[in-house]
């Protein structure tokens, strides 16, 4: 069978699981444990060769069919045990020139104009019309509902706590001085925008394509007294006016697309104050430009796509901005993707009455593989901070860890 002489060769000495084909019949792949090893089990013939050809996009969806079962281990213990010996490597050639033709249809297929990106945005963020603001609910960090990368420091035990240290690690990056207009474009469930105000005081303004996200943020800020001093808005950041002393955007840069990454930072060019600084917090690979990943462009973000670091320098360069601040954040998505897993799954039957089985083994799938991948493979984030010119920001980065 090439699907167990191909796991054979992924897995090697390292680790290994027991496969078993639709027929019964058992393959030994690497060096699975002896007590209780990890078992594959596919339940359908034509598995054996669809995960060869396109296993990207055949694996998650042959399990959300239920024709494949995981035994002795969850799908985030099988997902581990394979990129960690899979590396950065590709699976098999067919499975990198499967991608290696997606990736050119993605490129010529995908334009995200104001509609699709509204089109997008809303697949995601408002999936179930209300009950989407209950699925958040029930995985997200209580405090500040950030659904973005968050920061561990060595003596970080809690979500909460990670996600704090993300906001008071982008608001130290920002340098905001009194009575100052930010903009936070992507603004998410307000979290960011609401802990700004509260810190500097300043008028800060939040953007979203999400009609769940705004409605939320709206009866947030009311409910915390900030609504003269925060706004939320229904926009898309091709139609923003006026000027902003500082402009961050967290989770959002994914969203964009490739291709208008020079329309988005001739509009921040447009936008900053000639003093003023962006900070811009997005996925990135730390490979050459690849193809997005085809299971979370059909399912989970449509439109979406991480970018090589290059690929982001170039328009920026473009556009006469400066980049006077990078951090690539290594090891922390990893970890916030497991905290919400395990949420995710202790109220999975609260999410199956949501929505249904299906969508329990669809997110369960995305949010362990999205964790592999940060932890193994060639996932991370980019922290850009953006200027206009060199007098703007402080000569060393003391002020940020003080």
């Amino acid at each position: 069978m090439i699907l167990a002489k191909l796991l054979d060769k992924i897995y090697g000495s390292n680790d290994g699981i027991i496969l078993i084909d639709s027929t019964g019949q058992k393959y030994i792949c690497g060096s699975p444990r002896k007590d209780k090893p990890i078992t594959l089990k596919i339940l359908r013939e034509n598995l054996k060769w669809k995960l060869i050809l396109n296993p990207e996009l055949e694996f998650p969806e042959a399990y959300m069919r239920n024709e494949i079962e995981i035994i002795n281990g969850s799908m985030k213990d099988f997902l581990f045990c394979l990129i960690k010996c899979l590396g950065r490597r590709e699976l098999n050639s067919t499975s990198f020139f499967s991608k290696k033709l997606y990736q050119v249809w993605r490129y010529i297929t995908n334009f995200n104009f104001p509609g699709n990106s509204k089109k997008n945005a809303e697949h995601h963020y408002d999936v179930g019309g209300e009950k989407g603001e209950k699925l958040y609910d029930i995985f997200l960090d209580k405090d500040y509902r950030q659904y973005s990368c968050a920061y561990w420091k060595k003596d970080t035990k809690t979500l909460e706590e990670a996600q704090k240290n993300k906001i008071e690690h982008i608001i130290k990056k920002l340098d905001i001085k009194k009575n100052q207009k930010i903009l936070d474009i992507g603004c998410g469930w307000g979290g960011l925008a609401f802990e700004i105000a509260k810190k500097t005081g300043c008028e800060v303004t939040g953007i979203s394509l999400s009609t769940n996200q705004t409605n939320y943020c709206k009866k947030k800020s009311k409910k915390l007294g900030l609504e003269n001093q925060v706004n939320f808005e229904l926009k898309d950041y091709r139609e923003i006016l006026g000027k902003y002393d500082r402009i961050v955007s967290v989770g959002f840069g994914e969203h964009i697309g490739i291709k208008f990454y020079k329309t988005f930072f001739k509009k921040i060019n447009e936008i900053l104050k000639k003093d003023g600084i962006f900070l811009l917090h997005m996925i990135g690979v730390v490979d050459a430009p690849s193809p997005p990943n085809q299971f979370i462009n059909k399912y989970i973000f449509p439109g979406g796509v991480c970018p090589s670091l290059s690929q982001l320098i170039n328009p920026i360069e473009k556009t006469g901005l400066i980049v006077s601040d990078t951090e690539t954040l290594i090891r922390h998505y990893d970890k916030t993707l497991e905290s919400w897993l395990e949420r995710f799954l202790e109220k999975k039957n609260l999410v199956k009455d949501l929505f249904d089985e299906r969508f329990v083994k669809m997110w369960e799938f995305y949010l362990s593989s999205c964790a592999a991948a940060f932890k193994y493979r060639d996932l991370a984030v980019f922290q850009l901070q953006i200027v206009k010119n060199f007098d703007t920001t402080r000569p060393t980065r003391d002020y940020i860890y003080s």
